[in-house]
């Protein structure tokens, strides 16, 4: 019984710890419609594009000439 706790502990524990690494994003485009990303999206200069993660898990691009904001929750 004392394994199966100390596992189920250590499952919460790392659970918790990956919750409070991300930070939800909302980002507003220019045409007023609002995605949520799991996390910041990360910035491409090369390309032009913001790079993220949906909340469903989909990676998505978006050109920086079509976002408004980006506010974290």
């Amino acid at each position: 019984m004392t394994q199966r706790t100390l596992a189920t502990f250590m499952l919460a524990l790392g659970l918790a710890t990956l919750a409070g690494c991300s930070s939800p994003t909302v980002i507003t485009l220019n045409d007023g419609r609002e995605i949520q990303a799991v996390d910041s999206p990360k910035y491409d200069e090369d390309s032009g594009f913001y790079e993220f993660q949906q909340l469903d898990g989909k990676e998505t691009r978006i050109n920086k000439d079509q976002v408004r904001t980006v506010k974290e929750l």
